[in-house]
Order: C-alpha cells, then structure tokens, then sequence
C-alpha cells in the first residue's frame, strides 16, 4: 500500500504517527522511552527509564499528575496541555493523550502520546473533541477531492438528501441529487479549487430529492484543502438550511410591493386588478377578485343574508394568471358570476373567515359559477390543485372574496401562505373601501387636507403673520392649496404659498408631499430659485418614474404635475426680501402708507412642466410693509385681458384698514371670494419688522490667527451689554471655533456677527466656497473637534452659501437654560 507520503496523503502535526510514545507503570514511572521521544526533549532511555514521570515535567504541571492519574483510572483515559522540561532546561508546550495499554503488553501501564504544540501553535483540543464537533455538528459538511467527488460528510448533511455518508463516497453531487442544480454548486467548487478564495454565504434555491415538491434555500460556504505544498487537495463546504428565513423575505418583498402597487389610485376595479396583479406570479398561479354588486356602485352594504336563491351574484373585478390572456378565467372583467349558496366562496363571504385546501378534491362540485351565457362551470374543470379563498374585510363588512389558485407549482398554500394572503387582501381592502365610501367622507378627507396645512404658524419675530383658507364647493371637491411659514437662519424667514392642480385625495396628498419637499429644501438655506429648481426636478422625476404624462397634468396619478409655487425669503437685518415664482401670482404689498403695488417678478414655468430656468427678484421693503401671497382661487377665472381687472378688486380689497393683520385677512378672502368658491383660496399675509441697531453687531477680521482672542473679547463685551453674560462661555467657545476654521480652510474677507433675536445668533462670513462637515474624531486624532464642539453646545448651526461666500452659523436660545 506504501506509506502516507506515497499515496499522496499528508501526516498532520496531531497524527498518531507523528506523536512520540512512551509507556509508564501504575505508579507513574517511565518504563519504556522511544527515539521520537528523545528528540522531543533530548533525554536518553537511560537518564529516563526507571525515573517518576513528573521529573519530565515543570514543577506547576507535575504537581497537576494526581490529578490525571485518578482521571485516567476513572475515564479509561485523559487528554489535554502540559508544559514538559527539555534537556537544556527551557519549557516544551506539548499536547498528551494517555490511554490504558494493559490489553497490548499485558501489564497495568499506561501509553502515553505526545506531540509538541509549537508545530501547530493554536490547537487546544485533542483530535476526539474536534472529531466530535464535525460529527456532531448540525451543520451539513462535507469534503469532495479534486474531482468534485465526496470522500467525506457528516450525519447532518443527510438531512438534505443523498443518503447517508457512506453512499456519498466516490460519488458527485449530480449523482445523489438528480433533481437539483448541481452544475451551480460545483461551479463554486470549481471556482474556489482555481482561486484558493474562499466563497462564504452562497445561497442556492431548488428541490431536494428528500423534499421534491418544497423549494429549499440552502447557504452555503466553500473553502479550498491545500497539502503541506500547497497543492489543493479538495473543497471542505458547509450547508444550512435558510429555507424559512428565504421565504420570510419573499413575504416581506411581495408585502412591499404590495404597499407601492395596490391603492394608487382611487378606481375601485383598477386596486381589484393591482391586487390581482401583485400576487401573479410570484404568489399564485391564478388570481381573481370577485366583489359584491353594491360595492363597485358606491352604495353602503345591507346587513343580513345575501339572499334566499341557491345563487350569490358576485362581479369579477380583476384577475391574473401566469398563462397570457389568462385562460383560467372563464368569467371577464366586469361580468357576473353566481356562486351556488353553499359553495366555499359563499361561505367565506357570510363568515368573514378564510378557507384554504391544501390538495383540492377533484370532485368538490360544490364549488361551481354560473356563466354570463348560462353555462355552468365547476372548479374541477380550472384544473388547481391547491385553492385559498381571502374574504376582502374591511372595517367590519365584508365587501367581496379574493381566490388564490396553484396548479403548476406543485408546492401546495400552506397556512403561512394564507396569512400573507390575508395581509395582501386586507392592504387591498382598505383601498376598495375608500373609493367607495370617498363621496360620504368627504368631511373626514377635508380633516386630512387640513392636517396637511400647518396647524399654527411658527413664532418668530421677522413678521407678522397671518393666513386664510377657504376650501372649494362640495360638487367640485377638494384642492391642493397650501401655504407656510419657516424659519431660517440669521433670524429670516420663507414665506411660501402654492397650488396643486386637480381635487380630491389625490390633489391633498401631492400637496403634503411638495409642503414636505419645500420645507426640507428650506432647510439647505437655498436662495428661492434653486429651491424651486430643485422641487420641479422633484416633481418631474417623479412623473417620469410613474409613467405619467406631464401634459396630463392634474390627473389622479400625478397632481403635482403643473403645481404652481412662489417663495418668498425675507431678512429683519436689512429689509432684503428675495422671492421667485413657478407658475404662481406675483405677491402684493402693501406699503405703510397703505399704497398697494404688486412685484414684477419673473414668472417661471409650472413645477414639472420644464421650460425656461427660474429667476429670482430682490426688493427692500420698508418696514411696515405688507406682503400678501395667494392662489389663484383668490381672483377671478376670466380671460387674460381681465387680468388688471382682478388686480383692481384685489387692489381695493387690500386697501381696507382693520384692527388686526388677522381680521384684514379674513376680510380680502370675504371680499373676493363666495362662501363657497368654486377653487380653493389661500391667502398669506406677513407685516414686516427689522431688528433694531441694538440688536446687531458685526465685526470685520483680518485673516490672522491672533485675531482669535480679539473675537472673542468683542463677543464677551457684546453680550455684557445685551446682559447675556450667561451665554458668554459657550459663545466665546463658538466664535473661536467658527473664526479659526475661516481663517485656516477659507480665503478673502471674514466676517463676525452677532444677532439677538428669540435666539442668540453667532453667524462668520467667509469666501470660501467649501462647506465644512461635522466629524466624530477618535480620541488619538489632533484636531476635527471645533464643529462637534459647536453641535454640542448650540442648539441649531448649518452652512448658507452667498454670491460671495459662505456663511456658517450656530444658535443659542435666549429661553432655554444655557449648556
């Protein structure tokens, strides 16, 4: 046979070929003494032989030999780490194993093996323990050579097929998995012999012999076996079964597409069909959506039996199937067909529960329709072999059935299949029933286009504020009309006010979802044009995403399409107001002396609509002065030459003095409007104020680090005389940072300002163009602290950008308790 070597298979380092033996008597003296080892320690039989084994060892592990010499008469036997003495004194780490050897020389002796751990430094565990742990490990693994040919598995991989381990010897997997894709897997194996790379988390679908009608997913990992050469010797691989964490997330990706596809619009057959239509392929084989007659008609569902003929009416609202044209639906959308009373989609539909049947028996006649010609169908004749029916639930009535069939796969619903149907048709559900009941709520949907508006303006004190809304008739509906306030940094603020086009749900939820984009886009401190740049950008992807022609504007898909928008940003310091518009009226001010003019602000196409770029317009407004943003439900519908019509009767309106800011803008929106407009009317009023000279302080600082200290002095000094001296720690802390960082990273003039407000403002100018980025620096880095520091100790800080720079800003509020 020759030895090891010649048949190609390497010794390793924990062989009993390897090991050096010797043998010990009862009393634990060494009785015979080999040549493997005198090499390991270097003593000669005769030193040796006759002496007590702990001489051989250290003074801490000899001490340890009562204790393995009462382990071995109780176990038969012991294993474990012992320091033994070379010859030249110095320690020898060595891994022993004794075993009782009175069967082979016939005494009461013991064979003791060992093997020097610096040969294998790392291995702690006798060769049994880690056999055992192969074995035993509820993990499939297995080894193949070069071949791809199995020469060695464990009990645990016989639980994906293939028999036990000794049928697998010299066999490949193809050959005891004929049903599974074996060429993908011995890919891998192929790939790890080529690379030496191993392949961790591999994951393969498909059907086991043991489990051929089930789809299995197994992760799998490969790891190549080299020789002490570094010639491959084989692939060492592992299997786990992942089959119900694989089908968990195929619940939760068809639960996810669900939630984006069913109920985007409100036509009750079109959710039907979206249901249908989520649930084919990757659910069911064939689908059908089956509602009852006064649901597609809008009416309110009578309680009590459905009634007292053998046939229930019910009307195929939507269906799919994995065939095209599906031919399974012998009923089309929109007809009728009439189930018998007692059949199993009755019975769900009484019931309110489900029904599932696993393998479905070909005589269940019961369970037959009525065709629109007459002709009578039975289920045998629709061929599945495995049937769920859904009963569409919601708020308590049940409003139609929903069938799911299998009949290719042959995998039947088992009842984590039915609760995912039931989530599938419950989302389904709710749809179908808002379209129904849309005309009745219609008091409970203008709650929702209300909470959409903000519920009270945020308190500032750049202006004063005040805003109207009066929603349109209840014959037109609901509109998109919005409105706004934010804060800014440096004390400004936005004034915004637009229109979606369009009414109903559909028009009040894009115009959340443009209010929502305008104030997170105000957040980036962005002058108003690139903000409406931005969110017709918004607005355009969005209606090229969803397939939606942007000339179909004001349709159920997308409403935002052709919304009209002005923004408006106005400055306390210095009276600057900058505003920019999208499809919108120009604002109207009022003067202080009540003169009324409206802007001549550039016009920019409609949000979504592309065109011409936007342009802003800048204009100082004395203080006083009344701006006054509105739809266009405000003015009249008449003909463009009407236009300075309109603006008269506004004019005029306007022009009206009252005690408040609040009763003058309820009264324009009486003035001009019925009380019942046939569009939405919303309309914005802001009074301006400036912050007075003691309010503000500013300095200019060359661009000198010593000028630091000098910083935050002028600070200290500014805070004294506004009596903030509580909010001088902190501030000091935040100009230093702020005014180093302009100085070190940026370039040209800086400058420090302080303003006070509701809020202690720090802002410093510099003209670089680089915004600087919060860090989170290890405790050995030198620097990155200064923004940290800042974000610690302020409430708000951020970056605007100018025409000549940047500004970078941090707030304290003058309410709070200081940090």
């Amino acid at each position: 046979m020759g030895t090891h070597e010649e048949q190609g298979v390497a010794r390793q380092p924990f062989d009993v070929a390897d090991a050096a033996p010797l043998l010990l008597d009862a009393r634990g003296v060494v009785t015979s003494w080999t040549r493997d080892a005198q090499r390991l320690l270097a003593y000669t039989a005769d030193e040796v032989v006759g002496s007590g084994v702990r001489g051989l060892l250290t003074p801490e592990d000899a001490a340890r030999v009562p204790e393995v010499a009462e382990r071995c008469r109780e176990d038969g036997g012991w294993a474990g780490l012992l320091t033994a003495r070379h010859k030249d004194g110095r320690p020898v780490r060595v891994m022993v194993r004794v075993t009782s050897a009175q069967e082979t020389v016939g005494a009461s002796q013991w064979l003791v093996l060992v093997s020097e751990m610096d040969e294998a430094p790392g291995w702690d565990m006798s060769r049994p323990v880690l056999e055992q742990m192969l074995a035993r490990s509820p993990v499939g693994i297995a080894v193949v050579d070069v071949n791809l040919r199995f020469v060695w598995s464990n009990a645990a991989l016989e639980q994906f097929g293939g028999g036990p381990a000794p049928r697998r010897l010299g066999r490949r997997l193809a050959d005891i998995q004929p049903g599974l894709d074996a060429e993908a897997i011995e890919a891998q194996m192929r790939r790890v012999l080529a690379t030496g790379e191993p392949i961790v988390g591999y994951e393969h679908l498909g059907r086991l012999r043991s489990a051929p009608h089930r789809e299995t997913a197994h992760m799998m990992s490969f790891t190549r076996l080299d020789d002490d050469h570094g010639h491959p010797m084989g692939v060492y691989y592992t299997v786990v079964d992942i089959t119900e964490r694989h089908r968990a997330r195929q619940r939760l990706a068809l639960l996810d597409r669900a939630g984006e596809q069913i109920g985007r619009t409100l036509d009750i057959m079109r959710t039907a069909q979206e249901l249908a239509d989520v649930a084919v392929p990757g659910f069911a084989d064939f689908v059908c959506v089956d509602l009852l007659e006064p649901v597609l008609r809008g009416a309110e569902l009578l309680s009590g039996p459905l009634g007292d003929t053998e046939l229930v009416p019910l009307r195929r609202a939507g269906h799919q199937s994995v065939h095209e044209n599906v031919p399974e639906a012998v009923v089309g959308i929109g007809d009728v067909a009439a189930y018998l009373a007692g059949s199993p989609p009755i019975r769900c539909l009484t019931t309110g529960r489900s029904w599932r049947e696993e393998r479905l028996d070909p005589l269940a006649e019961e369970w037959g329709t009525d065709l629109p010609d007459g002709r009578a169908v039975t289920l045998l004749e629709l061929g599945p072999h495995s049937v769920m029916i859904v009963p569409i639930l919601a708020r308590g009535v049940t409003l139609g059935v929903t069938t799911f069939f299998r009949r290719h796969r042959q995998e039947p619903f088992d009842a984590d299949d039915l609760s995912l149907a039931e989530d599938l048709v419950s989302r389904a559900a709710v749809c179908v029933d808002n379209a129904r009941r849309y005309t009745r709520e219609r008091d409970a949907a203008l709650v929702l286009q209300r909470s959409l508006l903000p519920h009270r303006l945020p308190e500032q004190t750049a202006v004063e504020v005040a805003a109207c809304y009066r929603p349109a008739d209840e014959l037109t509906g609901l509109g998109g009309d919005w409105y706004d306030l934010i804060p800014l940094s440096g004390a400004r603020v936005a004034l915004v006010v637009g229109e979606v086009p369009g009414h109903g749900i559909g028009a009040a939820a894009a115009m959340g979802r443009l209010r929502t984009a305008v104030r997170t886009l105000a957040a980036l401190d962005l002058p108003p044009e690139e903000v409406l740049a931005h969110l017709d950008d918004l607005v355009a992807r969005t209606a090229h995403e969803e397939g939606v022609d942007p000339d179909a504007a004001g349709g159920d898909s997308a409403p935002a399409v052709g919304s009209g928008c002005v923004y408006v940003v106005y400055d306390p310091v210095d009276g600057q107001c900058t505003m920019a518009a999208a499809g919108h009226p120009a604002p109207a001010v009022v003067l202080p002396d009540g003169r009324v003019t409206f802007v001549d602000l550039p016009q920019g196409p409609p949000l979504g609509a592309g065109g011409l770029p936007f342009e802003s317009l800048e204009l100082d407004l004395p203080e006083g002065s009344t701006l006054a943003l509105h739809t266009d439900g405000l003015l009249a519908r008449g003909p463009e030459w009407a236009v300075d019509a309109d603006r008269d009767r506004l004019r005029r309106a306007l022009e009206r003095q009252a005690v408040t800011l609040d009763l003058r803008c309820r009264t324009v929106v009486d003035a001009l409007v019925p009380d019942r407009p046939h569009d939405d009317v919303a309309l914005l009023m802001a009074r301006t104020r400036l912050l007075g000279a003691d309010q503000v302080a500013d300095w200019d600082l060359p661009g000198d680090p010593a000028v630091v200290a000098e910083a935050r002095k002028a600070a200290a000094r500014q805070l004294t005389e506004w009596g903030l001296e509580k909010l001088a720690f902190t501030t000091e802390l935040v100009v230093s940072e702020l005014v180093t960082n302009a100085i070190r990273h940026a370039s040209g003039p800086i400058r420090l300002r302080l303003l006070k407000e509701r809020a202690l403002i720090c802002e410093v100018f510099d003209g670089g163009a680089t915004a600087p980025h919060l860090r989170h620096p290890r405790t050995t880095d030198e620097g990155g602290r200064g923004l940290l520091l800042v974000s610690q100790f302020t409430q708000r800080w951020g970056t605007r950008f100018t025409s000549e720079g940047k500004i970078i800003w941090a707030e304290q509020s003058l309410t709070d308790p200081p940090i």
